[in-house]
């Protein structure tokens, strides 16, 4: 059972904000090639609107005492209204329950946070389910297809957990519903730090190889519904080049090669969404496990970089 939220605001969810904003500020500040960044526009998007959904979609994700389908529905609506696109339907999914974890969590330590994560998953419902239902419809991602279960476009009437389930051998944001967020809590945090603790390594460059990790980890499943799975593992094998490239040359990022790879990821129309989605996910989940990586956007105006 979930601990009943206290009137007091836990330490977590003190900084669960800025949190988010740092890692929603993190993902656009670099080059992730065939996504969008303050480098590189694409897929008719602008860096703008998705720092504008992050904003946006706060008072939805981050709302006391809320339920985690009704987090995810009320950060959609706004983001619709702010931008009217599509531009962080994966990371709400992927980050509403980080967030109610925030707001019940005793402490902020890992440990005790992926605790009360693995508490909060387990008292998702029907309602969790129809809300989130509701949110991915309004989102309409591309290549969202019909299911033959559960559709999206139906009333669920079993809880988000196991309709995620039903999702998970083909996307990776419901995977991590059904795995108890393990390939975020696991791979996507090991590979972070790993990053991170390389010396010399900048944040920019952390964020960079973690997203290219996820990428070359398994095929992309935004780029899998729209081209298929031989065109995702394609963009995989790419990636998995480039993460040996840069941990080798780490000024490779800077290069003009790597930049044509941006270019021709986005002409092809590849958008790797999901991968860019599991890195602000991770980063997320990192910055509520130590606050003081958020430091790294102190005194920077993401929106001043534009």
């Amino acid at each position: 059972m979930v601990k009943p939220i206290d009137a007091a605001v836990t330490p977590v969810f003190e900084h669960a904000r800025s949190a988010f904003r740092w890692a929603c500020w993190s993902d656009v500040m670099v080059r992730k090639p065939g996504n969008v960044s303050i480098h590189s526009p694409g897929h008719a998007m602008q860096a703008e609107q998705f720092l504008t959904s992050a904003e946006a979609s706060l008072p939805g994700l981050f709302a006391r005492g809320a339920k985690v389908g009704a987090r995810i529905e009320s950060a959609v609506r706004a983001t619709r209204a702010a931008v009217a696109c599509n531009t962080n339907l994966g990371i709400l999914l992927l980050c509403a329950p980080l967030a109610a974890a925030a707001e019940r969590s005793p402490r902020s330590d890992c440990t005790t946070l992926l605790a009360t994560l693995s508490a909060v998953l387990a008292e998702l419902g029907i309602d969790d389910a129809r809300a989130a239902f509701r949110a991915i419809a309004e989102a309409n991602p591309g290549g969202l297809g019909k299911a033959a279960e559960q559709d999206v476009g139906t009333e669920p009437d079993i809880g988000l957990v196991e309709a995620m389930a039903l999702a998970a051998d083909r996307d990776m944001i419901a995977r991590q519903y059904a795995n108890g967020f393990a390939d975020l809590c696991g791979f996507g945090l090991d590979a972070l730090r790993t990053s991170q603790a390389m010396p010399g390594m900048s944040h920019a460059l952390a964020v960079q190889r973690l997203y290219l990790g996820w990428l070359a980890r398994e095929p992309d499943s935004h780029i899998a519904r729209k081209f298929g799975v031989k065109a995702a593992c394609g963009v995989s094998g790419e990636a998995r080049v480039w993460l040996q490239r840069l941990s080798a040359e780490a000024s490779a990022a800077d290069s003009a090669d790597f930049m044509r790879w941006d270019e021709s990821l986005k002409t092809r129309g590849l958008n790797p969404g999901t991968s860019a989605d599991l890195t602000v996910a991770t980063l997320f989940l990192a910055a509520l496990c130590d606050p003081a990586l958020c430091t790294e956007a102190s005194g920077t105006d993401a929106r001043g970089l534009l």
